[in-house]
This record gives structure tokens, C-alpha cells and sequence, in this order.
């Protein structure tokens, strides 16, 4: 899929009622940074306004360079963006589900404060293969087998997976063909 058709599938998927102003979780990865560089595409062609978004969890030593990397992009595209800072790990507990629980507390609360009521995120259809086979080997049973919602709301936002129909690879060819470079995640 070319990023043309990336692109197409997001309008797509927004097509009943899209935003006037969307908030784009962009934590500077390839699949957050693809999203961001489609949306702001569909900015250009009259799409939403858009705000970005990214949650340092301090878990990393490069975490910082990476959401100031993506503020950077944001900068030169004209796109607002705020850097969240989570602090609150006890180191108790399940750190991936703390993590992604702050995550989405944090950018609800954010998007409150800036009057934003519609967050995309960048979860891929290989997010979703990923997804199903750890639940399978937790033996989740058929209700934690689910596929992954395309939208749901959290704290009065609307949280929205617009390139769930895309593979992680289509959106590493849309910013090679940009010319736009990723942080990869080691975990």
C-alpha cells in the first residue's frame, strides 16, 4: 500500500464524521510518526487541525531525545505539540500495563485541557497479530482474544486506531518515501 492509500484509508475510516480538531499520539516510532506525517498530508488537503501529543515515560535513556526529535517535526510542520511526563511508577506491579494505563490517563487529560475530544493513535494490523498471540499464550479465553477496538472512549476522549488496516511495513515505505527517519523500541 502506497502512502496514497495509507492516507485514503484514514479519511476512510473517518468518513462518517471526521474532526474539526484531532489529536495525534506521536511517540517519534515508525508507526506513530507514519500516522502523523499521513494526517498532516490530509491537513494539506483540508482534514483536521491537528495537535500532537507525546507521552515520555522515562523508562528509557533515549525517551527524551526522541519526544523533543518529535517535537522538532512539529515545529517545522506547524503542528502544535506537547511532551507528557510520566512519573509514576512504583516498580510494583505490571510495568507494560502501568505504562500504557498512564499513557492513555495522561493524553485524556491533555486533550481535556486543550479542548481536543478525538486522539488517533497508531496501532497497525501487525499490532493486532502481536495483540492475539500474547493473549493466546496468557490462555486469555475468547473475551481477551478480541481483536483490537478501532475506537473507544477513555475519559471523555475518543480514542481512534485509523491505520489498524495497515501493516507496520506500509508505514516504514511512507516515510522512506518522505525521506523521515524513526526511533525503533527496543521492547
Amino acid at each position: 500500500m502506497s502512502g496514497r492509500s495509507a492516507l485514503a484509508r484514514i479519511k476512510a475510516f473517518f468518513t462518517d464524521s471526521p474532526p474539526s480538531r484531532l489529536g495525534v499520539a506521536a511517540s517519534g516510532g515508525g508507526d506513530s510518526l507514519a500516522l502523523l506525517s499521513l494526517l498532516q498530508d490530509w491537513r494539506h488537503e483540508g482534514g483536521p487541525e491537528l495537535h500532537a501529543v507525546t507521552v515520555d515515560h522515562g523508562l528509557r535513556t533515549a525517551s527524551a531525545d526522541e519526544a523533543a526529535e518529535v517535537a522538532r517535526i512539529c515545529a517545522g510542520w506547524g503542528i502544535p505539540h506537547d511532551t507528557l511526563r510520566w512519573k509514576g511508577w512504583d516498580r510494583r506491579g505490571n510495568l507494560p500495563a502501568e505504562a500504557r494505563r498512564a499513557r492513555y490517563g495522561l493524553m485524556a487529560d491533555w486533550a481535556a485541557q486543550n479542548r481536543i475530544q478525538d486522539i488517533a493513535v497508531a496501532h497497525t494490523i501487525d499490532d493486532q497479530a502481536e495483540t492475539f498471540l500474547m493473549r493466546l499464550g496468557r490462555e486469555a479465553g475468547l473475551d481477551g482474544l478480541a481483536a483490537m477496538m478501532p475506537s473507544w472512549q477513555q475519559g471523555g476522549v475518543t480514542f481512534h486506531r485509523p491505520t489498524l488496516g495497515c501493516t507496520r511495513a506500509e508505514l516504514r515505505d511512507h516515510l522512506i518515501s518522505k525521506g523521515l527517519s524513526w526511533a525503533e523500541d527496543p521492547s
